[in-house]
């Protein structure tokens, strides 16, 4: 009865393939991200340009995903979804290929941006096409699976691109992608179905969902609940050299021990979340919360540490997972304006809980940041309450 349904309704019965590919690109995009990070002072140094420099560039890719994940859903109109999630991954391909030959710092750049405009345009329409993948029961479950993409990418991409780095050099980490990412693309030809464009998109939808008060407070809560997690996160590192006392060795040891937590995360948001997703909305901020909590008051401690870290990175990974099946349950009239919304409020809160952190950090302490951080937290945990203020009306 379920593959008829889905059948029916256009939904293949069983497009795992096509789930586990889109999986594959979650896992590439965070890799190619974040693998800068790893890497910025030799490629500071390969470019003739200071690490200030190079860190700029690397996150005007956050400027263009915001852009691009505000009208990818009216730039593509009504092309088949499937043409253009291709067309995502291609323009990665091509972003990997500048950055990894760039003669120079513009290059670079222009390389990154084309990364912004992949991830923004990925992250839009990347609920709404596993919407039409799976049946609605198997959302949660093919969401999460999705989203394992980041947790390997997370636990692996840094440390691993650090160490060939060193062997290799920073370009051919870059290069080491590409084939990876070329698979992915042929892999998307050939899993994911056709995605005929249910209606023309434009921004009316997205100011019409806007004001459903339900969908502005769980947007506010979303927003209030990333920007706790960075607030903080963007700073863990100077938190353990400084008040856990870690050495270089130890850091990539529970950083690691922070990624590979993901993957607990990641089973756990594919077998408890189902049904109502209300109860689960104020767990982020709750636990990430209570684990900043932990770190501020007991931190010093090595063991401390990597307990409260663990339990952090686990609900990182679920974070997501319970954010966008909320938006399949309370946005699925208008799925692709939701996702287009929901991904640049994370990127607008990543930005400011950045900000915010860096200037509690230079203004009084790293201590300071923390604090910050749990504030957003219980503004999230009180906006949300038990959840069913941010459902839609039945």
């Amino acid at each position: 009865m379920v593959a008829a349904a889905a059948i029916e309704e256009g939904k293949p019965a069983a497009a795992w393939g096509a789930v586990l590919s889109m999986a594959l690109c979650v896992a590439m995009l965070i890799a190619s991200e974040f693998m800068p990070v790893s890497l910025l002072t030799p490629m500071a140094e390969g470019l003739r340009a200071t690490e200030g420099q190079t860190g700029q560039a690397i996150s005007i890719s956050g400027l263009f995903a915001v852009t691009a994940s505000l009208l990818i859903t009216t730039v593509a109109g009504t092309l088949n979804r499937k043409w253009v999630m291709v067309a995502m991954t291609a323009v990665m391909l091509l972003s990997l290929v500048l950055v990894a030959a760039a003669p120079n710092f513009m290059v670079l750049m222009i390389g990154r941006a084309l990364l912004g405009i992949c991830i923004g345009g990925f992250w839009a329409l990347a609920t709404a096409v596993i919407m039409r993948l799976v049946a609605e029961s198997d959302v949660p479950r093919a969401l999460a699976l999705m989203y394992g993409g980041q947790a390997i990418a997370a636990a692996f991409a840094a440390p691993i691109g650090s160490y060939l780095g060193g062997l290799f050099g920073w370009r051919e980490v870059f290069w080491a992608l590409t084939p990876i990412v070329a698979i992915n693309l042929a892999w998307h030809v050939a899993a994911l179905p056709s995605l005929p464009a249910n209606r023309k998109q434009n921004f009316r939808a997205m100011f019409d969902l806007l004001k459903r008060p339900y969908f502005q407070r769980g947007l506010a809560a979303c927003m209030l609940s990333w920007g706790s997690a960075f607030t903080m996160f963007t700073y863990l590192r100077p938190f353990l050299e400084r008040v856990t006392g870690a050495d270089v060795t130890t850091l990539s040891v529970l950083l690691l021990m922070l990624g590979c937590a993901g993957f607990i995360g990641t089973w756990a948001a594919g077998r408890f979340i189902k049904g109502n997703v209300a109860p689960f909305l104020k767990l982020p901020a709750l636990v990430m919360g209570g684990a900043t909590v932990g770190l501020l008051l007991l931190g010093s401690s090595v063991v401390a540490a990597s307990l409260f870290m663990a339990i952090w990175g686990a609900m990182n990974t679920m974070f997501s997972v319970i954010w966008m099946t909320w938006i399949s349950q309370n946005a699925d009239d208008v799925p692709e304006a939701a996702g287009s919304l929901m991904v640049a409020a994370i990127q607008a809160s990543i930005l400011v809980g950045a900000m915010l952190g860096g200037f509690l950090l230079d203004g009084i302490s790293i201590q300071a940041t923390f604090i910050g951080s749990i504030v957003l937290a219980l503004l999230a945990i009180a906006l949300i309450g038990n959840g069913q203020r941010l459902l839609k009306p039945e």
